[in-house]
């Protein structure tokens, strides 16, 4: 059946379709690559006709939200975010957004089940439309079609510069179900990788130890986990897996030297599974359209249960700080927002139910403050306000460039002793006092 009669009726300029956007509607312009170019230009010039417009979105990745850019003292806009880059975390210093708190594989289910009456108007970049009237999803599924599920209203903005992602599950949108149609070209945004450090290299060199033929690949967000990637690429390993929430560019190097070939997976063999993507051209030109990679949302890729389906499960993520209790700050430094919980919490409990799974956080053993001071990330206590992204009873195996620390099922005094052992060898005198004080101590000697 022809959809050209109904695309024809539904297109609208931006101008018409922001008309759609009623004072005192909730919007959601969903994930990353799906935030709207022209929407949010034309409905930032409505500034001074609406009120009390309520916006989420997710990791931005264009320059500059116009509806903030507009709106400086947030007199019609309030925007929410549910994971932070670093342009929304300068918002949200400046006071101009909140944090939404989730566990990602959760997202879905949270516009199911909590926001089904908060979504008003749906406002997603989308890819064109294809012969049996569907819009794409492309690097976003994330949980836009949860939200398209519950919006009353939904308006696409097409950008011919979108690839198409094949699923999988859930990463289309048909057009019986759109209400405005809004064509404009845009950038699609990419991130690249930073240059590791040698430090970096050699906390990377300590996991890479670590991984067995067949293992399945997690990579998390952040320079960090795209070193142990790119590392990854450059071994001797063969017949590695991806299931990981975001695809990067250490998995199209990993497919490149003929390493990523998801033989052994115990789900969606054959086939990388994701549920968003950022990173460089090459990747997004390696997705389009490429049935040996599938999208889904997250609420099956973070799902712990799928995760665990597949053995030698391998999750690699970030962290800020951890304490000597074993809990995990990935998200905020003291009162500070810095990024999001994410998946990192699905992921460590998805890896370490695996049959020979492994679920590490890293981090630098230290760093230097403004005045040149040397400062542990391996802290006794979380400072106040620092948000627990994986609490003590979760966590599994830590690492520095001193090595590696595996607290699972340990007690407090073995987790002090076991993560005091990769602090910054400078700061672990000062660590043990702490320890001491805290009575997680149990012997005045550090392991050899």
């Amino acid at each position: 059946m022809p959809y050209s009669a109904e695309y024809r009726s539904k297109l609208v300029s931006a101008e018409v379709a922001a008309k759609a956007v009623k004072s005192g509607d909730w919007l959601d312009f969903s994930f990353g690559h799906c935030t709207p170019y022209a929407m949010d230009k034309a409905l930032a010039d409505r500034k001074e006709e609406l009120k009390d417009i309520k916006v989420r979105c997710t990791l931005t990745l264009k320059k500059d939200l116009e509806i903030i850019k507009a709106d400086p003292k947030r007199e019609t806009f309030t925007v929410s975010n549910w994971h932070f880059t670093g342009k929304d975390r300068s918002y949200h210093d400046a006071g101009l957004m909140n944090y939404v708190p989730m566990v990602f594989r959760n997202k879905p289910l949270f516009y199911r089940k909590s926001l089904f009456n908060d979504v008003d108007v749906a406002i997603l970049r989308v890819t064109p439309m294809n012969k049996s009237g569907f819009f794409n999803f492309h690097l976003a599924c994330s949980a836009t079609r949860a939200i398209c599920d519950v919006a009353k209203k939904i308006i696409v903005e097409v950008n011919p510069n979108l690839p198409w992602a094949l699923g999988g599950q859930e990463e289309c949108v048909h057009i019986s179900e759109v209400d405005y149609i809004v064509e404009a070209e845009s950038p699609v945004e990419t991130i690249g990788a930073s240059t590791p450090t040698d430090v970096d290299k050699k906390i990377a060199q300590l996991i890479v130890a670590e991984v067995p033929n067949g293992a399945c690949i997690q990579l998390g967000i952040g320079g960090m986990p795209n070193v142990v990637g790119t590392l990854l690429a450059e071994s001797d390993l063969k017949d590695l897996g991806c299931q990981t929430e975001m695809l990067v560019d250490a998995f199209y190097h990993m497919y490149e030297a003929g390493k990523l070939t998801n033989k052994f997976k115990g789900i969606d063999k054959n086939k990388s599974t994701f549920g968003f993507a950022a990173g460089s051209q090459f990747l997004y030109d390696w997705l389009d359209n490429n049935p040996a990679l599938a999208t889904y949302p997250v609420g099956y890729t973070n799902d712990p249960f799928k995760i665990a389906a597949n053995d030698n499960m391998i999750t690699i993520n970030n962290c800020i700080e951890i304490d000597l209790f074993g809990q995990v700050s990935s998200e905020s430094s003291g009162f500070r927002h810095i990024s999001g919980t994410g998946g990192q919490l699905d992921f460590t409990t998805g890896a370490y139910m695996s049959n020979g799974g492994k679920a590490f956080i890293c981090c630098t053993s230290s760093f230097k403050d403004k005045d040149g001071t040397l400062k542990s990330r391996i802290v006794p206590t979380l400072p106040v306000g620092s948000i627990v992204t994986v609490p003590r009873t979760q966590g599994h195996i830590f690492v520095t460039e001193y090595g590696k620390a595996d607290v699972a099922g340990r007690s407090t005094w073995e987790r002090a002793e076991r993560l005091i052992n990769i602090a910054h060898p400078d700061l672990r005198d000062g660590l043990i006092e702490d320890a001491k004080k805290m009575n997680v101590w149990r012997r005045s000697n550090k392991l050899a």
